[in-house]
């Protein structure tokens, strides 16, 4: 994970005449999401996961959330024209590898996103779905039945919380034990998903199993301990880890299992910025070792700027 800088990263190319052609470019990932202005989910995660594992992120934004590190209160969508230009005009300019989906925030948007991978169909699309209880009974349903209609066919790996995704695609499950991730896979692949990613499966033991599967067979299956602390943003870097990963060429099961290694570092890692969630440190591979000996001669100084006296 950890990425190295050289001095010569930091030099004008033009003197050493280096072209733009001689230099291999970064994946990039067309993302549609929201902006969320508490940094633990939305375009603020992409961004920073999808360069962390490697690859560059091109946002669309559809809408904001009114959000803290605690909840969600509100989200304001963008205008289905709106996101649809943003996208249109970038696509006409940039070659991508993959689309990601997080929350567009209406059905009209999902309708544009579903556009949007109709015309570039030999792109993979990662759809994530989020945990949507915060939102009003109405706009749950219209919005899930419009991502179940028009994004779903067109979606190559769906990721979701394994409560979640059953609650949506298994409404009507009356097992006697929870769906498994087969389970869930093959609900999904009825609407045309053949690979689904399921997360959060309770297991004994403070542990939950993540598990990739298709409508015939489990992929992928990795296990973690269950961490003593609820997490704002898991599934965003999560998603954003995998589409990055996939579009940088790593085969699917082995981008799941390095996504999920990845999530659960930046959890294990995590912080609390504010006084709700702790939030996943997705840059935890650039923080210093606690034992690393610290040579800097300027760390005794103090460089941390005065408050300012301004008033406005």
């Amino acid at each position: 994970m950890e990425q190295g800088y050289k001095v010569s990263d930091l030099t004008d190319p033009t003197s050493d005449e280096v072209s733009a052609e001689s230099e291999p470019a970064l994946p990039c990932v067309l993302v549609f999401n929201a902006s969320d202005p508490s940094g633990a989910g939305g375009l603020a995660c992409d961004a920073v996961a999808i360069a962390s594992v490697g690859a560059h992120m091109l946002p669309v934004v559809t809408g904001a959330y009114a959000r803290d590190t605690s909840e969600i209160f509100d989200h304001f969508p963008f205008d289905e024209e709106a996101v649809a230009e943003q996208a249109r005009t970038i696509l006409e300019d940039v070659e991508v590898q993959l689309i990601k989906v997080g929350f567009v925030g209406s059905p009209e948007n999902l309708s544009t996103v579903a556009e949007t991978a109709t015309d570039y169909p030999e792109v993979p699309v990662v759809a994530y779905m989020p945990n949507l209880s915060w939102w009003e009974d109405t706009q749950i349903e219209a919005y899930l039945d419009a991502f179940r209609e028009l994004v779903l066919p067109q979606t190559t790996v769906l990721v979701g919380n394994h409560s979640t995704l059953w609650r949506w695609l298994l409404p009507d499950w009356a097992g006697e034990r929870p769906p498994s991730a087969r389970d869930i896979a093959r609900a999904a692949g009825e609407m045309g998903v053949p690979y689904t990613l399921v997360t959060g499966m309770v297991l004994p033991d403070q542990y939950f199993d993540n598990v990739l599967a298709s409508p015939q067979s489990v992929l992928a299956s990795e296990k973690y301990e269950r961490l003593d602390a609820v997490f704002a943003g898991a599934g965003d870097t999560l998603s954003a880890a995998l589409a990055a990963l996939l579009a940088s060429g790593t085969d699917l099961a082995a981008a799941a299992t390095e996504a999920l290694s990845y999530m659960d570092r930046c959890l294990d890692a995590g912080f609390r910025p504010g006084m709700g969630h702790v939030l996943p440190d997705r840059l935890f591979w650039a923080q210093a070792e606690e034992d690393e000996e610290n040579d800097d001669p300027l760390s005794s100084i103090d460089l941390a700027l005065p408050p300012h006296d301004t008033r406005h």
